[in-house]
């Protein structure tokens, strides 16, 4: 008998500063399953059936939820202000610079030392099988000017998809970038090698020595970025190991049309378990990193998280785009609302 959709609720460890952390599990009458936090509004698990009906947990994490709470690579988090690189940590807006916390070499990585990921959300059961969360940013927070309010909305749908709500206000010009950093691996365990990619880009950001974009668009075409047709992780990586970025850690420009709406941005399969992920943006760029910098890390039921144990595919706005004016713009002014929608699809292949 299939199982209910709902939304279970309880209580996890303490902040820091006393506040509890709520984990909320939902189900759909389909039998998927998520679970998320409101440390950093993060994606802990997601149970997704094999061909054979074998439930796994395709993210990486932790089995503990303290365990969230010390120092980790966004597992599951919700990054922002900014998700992804501001170089020097600086940026000019109307007029006016900013100087920005630095925390990844000279530069600004996903939000600054204590970005969203590192805040606790207040958070509410939004129906059947949804839960939001909310965080209001101050003026100044990590050097980011204007107080902004955040949201965040899961929901587990009945055509087996994890659908990913965005939106954010301000009261001072500012910039937003919003995304979620999971890390997924369709078997479970080992690496991700050898999962089938598929990227709809037919072209990507060049970046300097830091990952930083040099505003150059290059296509990937005879590169080993191509992944326009389907295949094998692990195939083309070599000549990318010795590079700055160890691997693939790159923003890919997604083939659609600004304006568009939702478009299919990636597919990631798994031919030994044929579970199959489909993922659906409405951002123009999705930022492929290959977990190029594990050094066995302990993660769930006992494993440890080697190179390339799982793989983001991060949906966003480009990196540094506050300092390129050629990029598509991340500015968000007094009475707009910054809107996004990412969806993973889960099938059987």
């Amino acid at each position: 008998m299939p199982a209910s959709a709902e939304v279970t609720r309880t209580e996890g460890p303490k902040t820091a500063e006393g506040e509890k952390i709520e984990v909320f599990t939902i189900k759909n009458s389909k039998g998927l399953q998520a679970r998320v936090i409101s440390w950093g509004a993060s994606l802990i698990e997601m149970l997704v059936p094999d061909r054979d009906g074998k439930i796994a947990d395709v993210t990486l994490g932790f089995d503990q939820i303290d365990a969230y709470l010390k120092p980790h690579p966004f597992f599951g988090s919700i990054a922002g202000r900014y998700a992804n690189r501001i170089a020097k940590g600086r940026f000019t807006l109307d007029g006016e610079t900013f100087t920005l916390a630095v925390n990844h070499g000279p530069n600004h990585l996903h939000g600054g030392k204590r970005g969203f990921d590192k805040r606790n959300w207040k958070a509410a059961v939004a129906g059947p099988h949804a839960v939001r969360f909310e965080y209001v940013s101050p003026d100044g927070e990590e050097g980011y000017p204007g107080t902004m309010q955040v949201a965040v909305t899961y929901t587990l749908t009945e055509d087996q998809a994890l659908r990913i709500d965005y939106t954010a206000t301000t009261d001072k010009p500012t910039v937003v970038n919003l995304t979620n950093h999971t890390y997924w691996n369709l078997a479970g365990e080992g690496d991700v090698l050898s999962h089938l990619l598929r990227i709809h880009a037919d072209h990507y950001l060049a970046v300097d020595e830091g990952l930083i974009p040099t505003g150059e668009i290059k296509p990937v075409e005879g590169s080993p970025l191509d992944f326009r047709s389907m295949k094998p992780v692990g195939r083309d990586i070599e000549p990318l190991l010795g590079t700055p970025a160890g691997g693939y850690d790159h923003n890919f420009v997604i083939n659609s049309r600004p304006g568009a709406g939702i478009a299919l941005a990636a597919e990631l399969h798994d031919p030994a378990s044929g579970r199959l992920m489909t993922v659906e943006t409405d951002q123009p760029g999705v930022q492929f990193y290959s977990a190029n910098h594990f050094r066995g890390m302990a993660g769930k039921k006992g494993q440890s998280y080697a190179k390339h144990a799982g793989l983001c595919l991060e949906t966003q706005h480009f990196p540094d785009a506050p300092n390129r004016p050629e990029f598509p713009s991340t500015v968000l002014r007094p009475g707009e609302t910054f809107r996004s929608t990412t969806v993973h699809t889960f099938a059987i292949r």
